[in-house]
């Protein structure tokens, strides 16, 4: 009894503690992030005429709008233009399917000519340095893919693509031959050899995915079943679409082509393995419910609102791309490296989200990067594992 007392005593104090320790971390919060968003404040007015790409906001008092990163003014310019095609693309793709009771091979043909139109402008006759590319990746796996020099040849011959595509920075047309140079005057809006970084890991993902399939399975669907929340209760979860091997008849070229340039996560991802995507081009994602997109999609206009005002109100990247930075003191250095990695967290993450919403909408879930906020990161392994998730799937 005197052991069990003193136990329960021992349990309280730290119960104790543990409550004060939480009040102490709050008010500490409180008080850092109050300094941090004061400061940031005093130093963008302070700096603000010597701050390079600052454009007219729509804060009011008027306030200048932080432009400084290419990709963010991209991507906020083509906001409206992103969601009328997108918003176009889910309509019909879902509108076929419902009528026609399309499956894998049919909505595999629907999303081929959406995204071949959408490819179409993106790049222009550049196209055909994917499709070709992406061809021969096909004809390589379908030849070595019950061989044991598979995962050597899969991978060299990305890699080399990878390598060259970066050398040449994605070939003129005139090195093929003269002929075919008046071609360079067509290359589209967007350099299709940065897209292509996301469909090399695409072309690996559908090599080893048949690959796999001609092999004993490893994964065990029925244990996983048992032990999986999401799949006792009569969803699917992710995991069981991407370890289950779709039937040999879905490796067929116009699907692996549909998969590498499926329009709603080609320019940046997130990353869904072949397997997956096939699966859900089948019976489309019951993992989120309408509501459960809607409020995803609220989410993400909250979150591009806090965006907005972060870079209205603060110049975190405008004082790295002027380099002032190297004029303030120590502690003031802290905080605009401090606020342009919060930047870029809260960048790539609307920017992702984005295109995995309107992939959710169209019924393919592919997976979430950046799950966790940066500031949830207690080491460079969690960070890193957690900004790209989607690739350690």
């Amino acid at each position: 009894m005197a052991i069990s007392s003193a136990m329960k005593k021992k349990k309280e104090k730290e119960e104790y503690w543990k409550r004060k320790e939480l009040v102490f971390l709050v008010l500490y919060a409180i008080a850092f992030y109050a300094f941090i968003i004061h400061r940031s404040l005093q130093l963008s007015l302070d700096h603000e005429p010597e701050l390079y790409a600052l454009r007219p906001g729509w804060l009011l008092p008027p306030r200048l709008n932080d432009a400084s990163d290419a990709q963010w003014r991209n991507f906020r310019a083509n906001l409206p233009i992103l969601t009328l095609v997108f918003s176009l693309f889910a309509l019909l793709a879902n509108s076929l399917r419902a009528l026609f009771a399309l499956k894998a091979k049919g909505m595999s043909f629907v999303w081929l000519l959406l995204s071949l139109a959408y490819l179409s402008y993106l790049h222009g006759a550049c196209i055909l340095f994917i499709l070709s590319i992406a061809s021969l990746n096909f004809l390589l796996v379908k030849m070595f893919a019950q061989t044991k020099y598979f995962s050597p040849v899969l991978w060299l011959f990305n890699i080399f693509f990878l390598l060259c595509n970066r050398v040449y920075e994605g070939y003129s047309f005139s090195i093929f031959g003269q002929q075919l140079a008046y071609l360079d005057n067509y290359r589209g809006t967007f350099r299709w050899h940065i897209c292509f970084n996301f469909v090399i890991l695409r072309m690996i993902s559908f090599g080893y995915d048949y690959h796999w399939a001609h092999q004993d399975p490893l994964f065990d669907q029925q244990k996983h079943i048992q032990r999986c929340h999401t799949c006792k209760s009569g969803k699917t979860c992710y995991r069981l679409l991407q370890e289950r091997s779709v039937q040999k008849d879905k490796f067929s070229f116009s699907i692996y082509i549909a998969y590498l340039v499926y329009a709603p996560v080609y320019i940046a991802g997130p990353i869904i393995s072949f397997n997956a995507f096939v699966s859900q081009l089948d019976t489309p994602q019951n993992n989120y419910t309408v509501k459960d997109i809607s409020w995803y999609g609220l989410r993400w206009l909250i979150s591009f609102s806090l965006m907005e005002l972060m870079t209205h109100l603060f110049r975190y990247n405008a004082f790295a791309i002027s380099r002032l930075w190297k004029l303030l003191s120590p502690m003031d250095i802290f905080i605009i490296g401090y606020g342009v990695l919060n930047f870029m967290w809260l960048k790539f993450s609307l920017i992702w989200r984005y295109f995995r919403f309107w992939s959710l909408i169209c019924g393919v879930e592919a997976p979430e990067n950046m799950p966790r906020c940066i500031n949830n990161c207690c080491n460079l392994e969690s960070f890193w594992k957690n900004w790209h998730a989607s690739y350690n799937k």
